[in-house]
């Protein structure tokens, strides 16, 4: 089985990646304020921060969207199928197995407040759905 990246679908995932992450922390977005909240970042320290921050999510997003790419090619051959539904299948699970289940792992222990929680793998959820079904409609 020969394994090939499709990397307009990795390009614009990771765009999808971005654009979700923006419109969920924002401060003009769905959870930026209660993000803020939680977490006690205040504009001040995103401000000091700089641009570091984007340019480590960039790369990260780039790297989910390789994983899921890669991921969705490997059971698309397996199956015979580029079903969009089998993309969306494997973004639930690699949210469900590893980022979700993760994450619900470090908040706990480092006592965040559940609704942190909540927020952060509502994103992680939308994050991976959005990536895969775009490595979905373009393979």
């Amino acid at each position: 089985m020969e394994i090939s990246i499709n990397w307009l679908a990795v390009a614009l995932s990771t765009v999808v990646g971005m654009a979700v992450a923006m419109i969920w922390y924002s401060d003009w977005g769905l959870f930026g304020k209660a993000w803020r909240r939680w977490t006690g970042v205040t504009e001040e320290d995103s401000k000091k921060a700089g641009k570091t921050p984007f340019a480590l999510l960039l790369v990260a997003n780039a790297i989910t969207a390789i994983a899921l790419e890669i991921s969705i090619a490997i059971l698309a051959g397996y199956f015979k199928s580029n079903s969009v539904w089998l993309a969306l299948l494997v973004g639930f699970a690699a949210w469900l197995g590893f980022s979700a289940t993760t994450l619900l792992q470090h908040n706990m222990f480092e006592q965040k407040p559940p609704r942190l929680t909540l927020i952060n793998n509502g994103y992680q959820l939308v994050l991976f759905l959005g990536m895969a079904l775009v490595v979905g409609l373009l393979g």
